[in-house]
């Protein structure tokens, strides 16, 4: 091995080796904030036994918010838990606010817990799915017992009669009922929140505000930032025209105070999003929300107002999605007749996580794709005849941007006694270049055009192969590659490797730095030498090296994709440089700036 080549790998070690030093000494583990609410007893299994009574826990709940304190449930009252199974999924409701704390979707396996996503995840005792508070999004939920009543199969129902303290004496005040209604084949469930028996006098207006409700704690499956990279927490909102997309750090709050037809939270494949029947009735200041209130763990959960209720009795009524993040899926509720609950032109298709601009060119990649996959019934091998046939097809443009780039190497001594003979004189340096690109049929912008192109295709590829909802659990080499939206794995370590590379030993990282320094390699073999050799070899060693351990984690389908790619480069660039051997003699220029033979 050169000494050069040594010293490059020697360095990008090096670097790397100083960059994690650094993050671990300047950048420590941001510690959670202190919590204003104290947890005594987890109800994160709470779907497989009953929630233990929380009367202590109530009282201390209500002593921090005055609000709650005028609403007090019989603390002799039990608390149980009540299940809804459908062909989709499987809700485990409490009586304790009439609150959902599990909610398994059952066609998708969690292959970490070899049950169904639970996306309920997070829950605890302070805090629930789709609990209800009085007044603002920062008022604590209501942490009564509701009387629950399971009307049929697929709708259970929970009311409470509020007690209202007026001069020591306990007055009735109004009645809030919460009714859940599902569908046997569909993710999406109605609730329904009735109030009844407001006064006339006051209504039910806490400083602009009559209730709030929220989403599950966090999004399923299980998420860990730092080693679920390619994995994402997204908050969202829909006006209806414009879609909003938003990302919090950990530990943090934000307010969306725009109108809204629909908010909610997604993760990388699957989503809660909530649609109110009447958005007009809805406040606009849906907070959300990464705080660390339970486990260590953080939170990504919306919580969102009504509007002051007047007089006599009122429901309200939300469509609430909770399920794939899958094109699929979604598009049926922007037809009537293609769900259950007949809605129509949802639009919630926008909480997908495309390529912006290009994702028209995304949404045809994925049909070639889909195409493929019909013919040969693997993800895996689709992956791979896509890639070998976008591949071909732009191989006309990435031999005319190689010509060019040879062209360019040939002439470099010219270009080169230009610039030393024109260097004070930068407008006749560039007439003189541009007459010297003439005469050897070069133009730069020829060049350009072909190497953006494969920049959007590129692009628009990654995009489509880190989030396809299909690739998720789907199997390409067993043993090896069971699921292509994970990273490989050929061996698990009974400990964690440094660098938050988890417990997994896997291959498709090492095959794509080997492929990525070859295709370098010959890249840069297909010209004349470079004026620096040293800056090359850090490219050409030190870029895959980083790339690794950016890479380790990175999804099975996408180090496919790569890997391929970088393996059809490398066949097509062995026969450019063999195109380009043969063709050097007929491209020399003559110092008069003439061409010869």
């Amino acid at each position: 091995m050169e000494r050069n080549t040594l010293w490059a790998i020697i360095l990008s070690t090096a670097v790397l080796i100083v960059f994690f030093g650094l993050q671990s000494k300047f950048m420590p583990k941001q510690q959670p904030a202190q919590q204003t609410e104290q947890v005594t007893e987890s109800t994160e299994n709470a779907s497989d036994k009953n929630v233990s009574q929380l009367a202590e826990n109530e009282l201390a709940a209500t002593a921090e918010n005055p609000l709650m304190q005028e609403f007090v449930s019989d603390a002799s009252q039990a608390e149980e838990t009540y299940t809804i199974i459908t062909n989709k999924v499987k809700v485990t409701f409490t009586n304790r606010g009439g609150d959902i704390i599990g909610y398994e979707l059952l066609e998708h396996l969690d292959t970490d817990t070899g049950k169904g996503v639970e996306m309920a995840d997070n829950i605890s005792e302070s805090n629930r799915a789709f609990a209800l508070s009085l007044g603002g999004t920062k008022n604590l939920p209501l942490n009564t017992i509701f009387t629950a009543r399971k009307i049929d199969d697929y709708t259970i129902g929970f009311f409470y009669t509020a007690q209202k303290s007026i001069n020591g004496q306990a007055q009735k005040d109004f009645t809030i009922v919460k009714t859940y209604s599902f569908k046997p084949d569909e993710y999406t469930f109605k609730l329904d929140v009735t109030i009844d028996g407001v006064p006339a006098f006051e209504g039910l207006n806490f400083d602009g505000v009559a209730y709030s409700l929220r989403t599950s704690p966090q999004v399923g499956p299980h998420y860990n930032r730092k080693v679920d990279r390619y994995d994402v927490r997204q908050f969202m909102s829909y006006s209806g025209e414009k879609y909003k997309k938003i990302l919090l750090g950990e530990n943090q709050q934000k307010t969306y105070d725009k109108s809204w037809v629909w908010t909610g939270i997604a993760g990388k494949y699957f989503e809660i999003l909530v649609i109110p029947s009447d958005p007009a009735k809805m406040a606009n200041d849906v907070e959300y929300s990464s705080k660390i209130e339970h486990n260590n763990y953080a939170n990504a959960q919306a919580r969102f107002s009504r509007l002051p209720i007047g007089a006599g009795q009122t429901t309200d009524t939300y469509y609430v999605y909770i399920g794939p993040r899958s094109e699929k899926e979604l598009a049926k509720y922007n037809v009537e007749e293609n769900n259950a609950w007949k809605l129509s032109g949802m639009k919630l298709g926008e909480s997908l996580d495309s390529s912006g601009f290009f994702s028209w060119l995304e949404v045809i990649l994925k049909f070639l794709l889909e195409q493929i996959y019909k013919l040969v019934k693997n993800w895996g091998v689709a992956i791979i005849v896509l890639t070998a046939l976008l591949k071909f097809a732009m191989f006309p443009l990435t031999r005319k941007t190689a010509l060019g780039t040879a062209k360019m190497q040939q002439i470099q001594p010219q270009t080169q006694a230009l610039q030393a003979k024109y260097k004070d004189n930068p407008q006749k340096l560039q007439q003189e270049q541009m007459k010297l690109y003439k005469e050897i049929g070069y133009n730069p912008m020829a060049g350009c055009l072909p190497m953006l192109f494969t920049f959007i295709i590129l692009y628009a590829m990654y995009r489509l192969f880190n989030n396809y909802f299909e690739f998720r659990g789907a199997m390409f080499i067993p043993g090896w590659i069971p699921d292509l939206s994970k990273g490989d794995s050929v061996a698990t370590l009974s400990f964690n490797l440094p660098f938050n590379f988890g417990n997994q030993i896997r291959l498709l990282p090492i095959i794509y730095v080997v492929s990525q320094i070859l295709f370098s390699k010959f890249t840069q073999n297909g010209g004349t030498a470079s004026t620096s050799q040293t800056q090359m070899k850090m490219m050409m060693y030190g870029m895959p090296l980083v790339f690794f351990f950016i890479f380790y984690n990175a999804p099975a389908g996408l180090l496919i994709y790569w890997i391929v790619s970088n393996v059809i480069q490398l066949a097509q660039q062995l026969f450019i440089n063999h195109t380009i051997k043969n063709k050097e003699p007929t491209l020399v220029v003559a110092k008069n700036g003439k061409k010869r033979k």
